[in-house]
């Protein structure tokens, strides 16, 4: 899933801020350091569902949509 969604808020017209509430399922590969330090070289999003997206300037949730490209 590589699937990129942009939002515009049709209230305020923001196109660039949003808080996004989801749940995904992902299967990631972890790399530990021999310290100890985590870097997740891969994730794959095996299943992703938006809860709820709201717009950060005007704190609408009702007025945010989909928007192409």
């Amino acid at each position: 899933m590589t699937d990129r969604v942009r939002y515009r808020c049709t209230l305020c017209g923001n196109l660039t801020r949003f808080d996004v509430v989801e749940r995904k399922r992902s299967r990631s590969f972890y790399h530990y350091t021999l310290g100890g330090m985590l870097t997740v070289d891969e994730e794959e999003v095996l299943e992703r569902e938006v809860e709820e997206v709201r717009c950060r300037w005007c704190n609408s949730g009702t007025n945010v949509e989909e928007v192409s490209g």
